[in-house]
């Protein structure tokens, strides 16, 4: 597995067991399309997002690798919105280093929309970017 994925992967199991402990708690997914309903806890999904910089070091050759993750929460009123940004931001500085899989994860500010779903009449949604910092060695694919 890549040093990339790796990092993604420890970003939504980060979230998702941080977010566990909430009543009801959100469902946390990866990759996945919104579903038609909300869940009453609302909705994580945690998106690839792109690579933003690469910085090669030589000698030995190793890449300094920023790659920019997109959170998405979707719930059901803002007040919920609101509490679990604060929990997904508690969940990263509480980790930065998401158990070892990256040298530093830093949320950044969230943008705001409006969301339709099924059983919910006026959802709100955020999407969250979260910078993952990393080095691998040789090829930034690795």
């Amino acid at each position: 597995m890549s040093v990339r994925e790796t990092a993604l992967a420890a970003l939504s199991a980060r979230l998702g067991a941080a977010l566990a402990a909430r009543n009801p708690a959100p469902k946390v997914l990866r990759n996945e399309t919104v579903p038609q309903r909300l869940p009453a806890g609302g909705l994580v999904v945690v998106r690839d997002g792109e690579t933003v910089e690469e910085t090669a070091i030589l000698s030995p050759l190793a890449w300094a690798v920023e790659h920019r993750a997109e959170v998405e929460v979707v719930a059901a009123t803002g007040a919920l919105l609101d509490a679990l940004l604060v929990d997904i931001a508690s969940a990263v500085a509480g980790d930065r280093t998401l158990a070892g899989a990256v040298e530093w994860a830093q949320p950044g500010a969230p943008s705001f929309d409006d969301a339709e779903v099924e059983g919910a009449a006026a959802s709100r949604a955020a999407a969250v970017p979260v910078t993952l910092s990393f080095t691998v060695a040789g090829s930034p694919l690795a």
